[in-house]
């Protein structure tokens, strides 16, 4: 088994809910085997409340977190990443910057729930979102990334984008 750690950059346009829960879930999940930054287009400029909320609920930091540009990872001195993920549809049609390290990259579309009207059903949409997440980042942590060849292991995770949930 390799020691290599995998940088992965999570995207979306505001960079407040789904791509920072995924930061945040990646980060938890991949046990220092991965190191997650999430990112967007058009930062809103602050996490979404109910991300905040959601984490804490389930005993994950909030400290640091916050809305930041692509801009930021498309710099000199930006990690180089080996996986790029897109979290909102908006955001897997933008032009992206050049990334450091020639990422893989994949859409794994998740419904926004920070436009959910309502304080229940928006937390049921939070739960729906980091459900989802979650269960796509476990997907491809099982994946056997060293062994797999290129084309493989895009196929796999275009696959795990397609995952009904």
């Amino acid at each position: 088994m390799s020691d290599k750690q995998y940088n992965v950059l999570i995207l979306c346009t505001g960079n407040s809910a789904r791509s920072v829960l995924g930061e945040v879930l990646f980060n938890v999940l991949g046990k220092g085997k991965f190191k997650a930054y999430s990112a967007g287009s058009k930062p809103a400029g602050k996490v979404n409340p109910g991300a905040i909320e959601w984490l804490q609920e389930h005993g994950h930091s909030t400290e640091g977190l916050r809305s930041k540009s692509w801009d930021e990872f498309a710099a000199p001195g930006a990690p180089e990443f080996d996986f790029v993920f897109t979290v909102c549809d908006n955001a897997a049609g933008e032009v992206c910057p050049v990334w450091y390290g020639a990422p893989m990259t994949a859409h794994w579309g998740i419904p926004d729930p920070a436009h959910i009207e309502g304080d229940e059903a928006r937390r049921a949409a939070f739960n729906k979102a980091a459900e989802q997440l979650a269960r796509r980042i476990g997907l491809f942590m099982a994946l056997p990334i060293e062994k797999l060849d290129k084309l493989a292991l895009k196929d796999h995770l275009s696959e795990i984008g397609r995952t009904k949930d």
